[in-house]
């Protein structure tokens, strides 16, 4: 059938080359006209929970009792860095009577605004070694926005809205809130810069790291073989079941999308046997038996670290699903909304000012 006048077709070897060119820089061609529902037409890969999991966590106890995650391998002098648990603080919003309070850091409606930034304060304490250490936080919306943070915005009424902040100021934290999300903190050694993201599976899609790392390459001149990147605890893909929709949309970004998917199939054996006894009428994706889409959102942030130039030894995975430990996190999806938030923190340590000689 021959091609109307003003009209463009390509060759096979056309649509081969600019295909191969989206695959180099990790996208794939749009997808229009392909329904949602004919995404996995090709079987995902087989897993259950248990295989997918995560080693348990082991926080750190400081001495005002806040317990939390350090970075494996980051012993940089230089460096302040860190990710909360709930345990060690003060909010009693999100505990049964008899329990220790926990360590809320942000402001959500069930908890006591002077409580958070009480919490807030023992975090700084356990990170830096001072209570009065400001902590830079944003209106997080789930988007790709990175903005540059200083020790003035740590006193600002409305925080800045955006998904990431870098700095090369010392003296402050960086701080990130999370329930579920992914945090993701990188530190340059060399130029001494830091940023802060917040990826859930919408920012991830948006490249939200991939896009920081731009950032400090333009603000501070970093090079991203010198930077470091440390993925924190969110859920993990053991739990982190999603709709046909996730994966379409990953798809439509990235030509590995199914690499970053699991059908994840319950375990239980009575389940197995029985399947009719357990079904229910929610949407998929949100169903205690099996099948289901299961995404990778840790997986997902490290392969966009490693695009961004980051060699493959210099990111550290702190372990720790929130839906697996609700005891140690909190978890939007384990407590059906009614949760705390827990913070990644980074930062830039303050000189030690030389004592002059009398």
């Amino acid at each position: 059938m021959r091609s109307s006048p003003g009209t463009k077709s390509f060759s096979a070897s056309a649509i081969k080359a600019i295909d191969a060119r989206f695959s180099k820089a990790g996208l794939v061609r749009s997808q229009r006209g392909q329904s949602a529902q004919h995404s996995r037409a090709v079987h995902l890969e087989r897993a259950t929970p248990e295989e997918l999991a995560s080693p348990d966590p082991i926080p750190r106890r400081a001495a005002n009792g806040v317990e939390w995650l350090p970075v494996p391998g980051w012993n940089f002098s230089w460096l302040w860095s860190g990710f909360s648990t709930r345990r060690g603080g003060l909010s009693r919003a999100y505990c049964v009577e008899d329990a220790h309070g926990t360590l809320n850091l942000g402001f959500t409606a069930a908890d006591d605004r002077e409580t958070v930034l009480a919490n807030q304060r023992l975090l700084a304490e356990a990170i830096t070694g001072d209570a009065g250490t400001p902590i830079v936080t944003l209106r997080q919306f789930h988007s790709n926005r990175v903005v540059p943070a200083s020790r003035a915005d740590a006193s600002r009424k409305l925080p800045h809205k955006a998904d990431g902040q870098m700095t090369d100021e010392p003296g402050l934290l960086l701080a990130i809130l999370t329930a579920d999300c992914i945090p993701v903190l990188v530190a340059d050694p060399r130029r001494r810069a830091v940023a802060a993201f917040h990826a859930g599976w919408r920012g991830t899609v948006k490249r939200i790291v991939e896009s920081g790392i731009g950032r400090m390459r333009l603000a501070f001149g970093s090079r991203p073989e010198d930077l470091v990147a440390a993925i924190g605890p969110g859920i993990g893909p053991c739990c982190y079941a999603v709709g046909e929709e996730v994966l379409s949309t990953f798809e439509a970004q990235f030509s590995y999308a199914r690499e970053l998917f699991r059908e994840v199939y319950d375990s239980d054996p009575v389940r197995r046997k029985y399947p009719m006894l357990f079904l229910t009428q929610r949407a998929p994706g949100h169903s205690p038996i099996g099948p289901s889409l299961h995404v990778d959102l840790i997986e997902a942030n490290r392969r966009q670290l490693l695009a961004a130039g980051l060699k493959p030894g210099a990111i550290q995975v702190v372990n720790g699903c929130t839906q697996c430990h609700p005891e140690l996190f909190f978890s939007h999806r384990a407590s059906h909304g009614h949760t705390g938030r827990m913070m990644a923190v980074i930062g830039i340590r303050e000189a030690r000012k030389s004592r002059s000689r009398p």
